[in-house]
């Protein structure tokens, strides 16, 4: 009996140290500037038909509590919210994100900072795949970022997509972009 034991609290350790180890991947180079924090989360939410995500390293990007909140309007023209956990929006993205094929790409940033506190709006155009000429659709993520001196970190990231009656500010394009929605349909 003590050798069955043994041995099954040596596979135990085993796994265990296994699984520890899968966790214990170091990302904080991915979070150590504005920049790099923004180019991950673009670069892990994006890839072709098919692709798995990392969401561990997602999830690495956002400070605990921090929330991703899409905006919109219901059927009826109402202006809605959705309050999403990093856990929420993998459980409701990850297969839509694999069956399309997703890629988003930032075009334009205007940042705004004061003390360890940045808010940016981050101008995106999204293709199914980055062999795309024409994006499917564009908006802004407004992020909320946070530097606690060791790292950045997303607060939030609360989005909108340009529309027919809500067109993206030339402001937040780039100068040579200065594109319309009806190019986009």
């Amino acid at each position: 009996m003590k050798k069955y034991v043994t041995i099954l609290l040596l596979f135990s350790l085993i796994f265990s140290a296994q699984a520890q180890d899968k966790t214990l991947i170091d990302y904080s180079d991915k979070v150590q500037t504005l920049d790099s924090t923004l180019e991950t989360f673009y670069a892990v939410i994006s890839g072709e038909k098919g692709a798995n995500r990392n969401w561990t390293l997602f999830k690495y990007l956002f400070k605990p509590g921090a929330k991703l909140i899409p905006s919109g309007r219901n059927s009826e023209g109402a202006h809605l919210v959705s309050y999403l956990s990093p856990d929420d929006y993998i459980k409701k993205s990850d297969s839509w994100l694999k069956e399309q094929g997703f890629f988003q790409k930032e075009v334009s940033r205007t940042i705004n900072t004061f003390g360890n506190i940045a808010q940016v709006f981050s101008t995106y155009e999204t293709y199914y795949s980055h062999t795309d000429e024409t994006p499917f659709m564009r908006g802004i993520n407004s992020v909320q970022l946070l530097n606690d001196e060791e790292r950045w970190w997303i607060i939030n990231i609360y989005w909108a997509h340009e529309t027919e009656s809500n067109f993206i500010p030339q402001v937040y394009l780039p100068k040579e972009r200065g594109r319309t929605y009806s190019n986009f349909q």
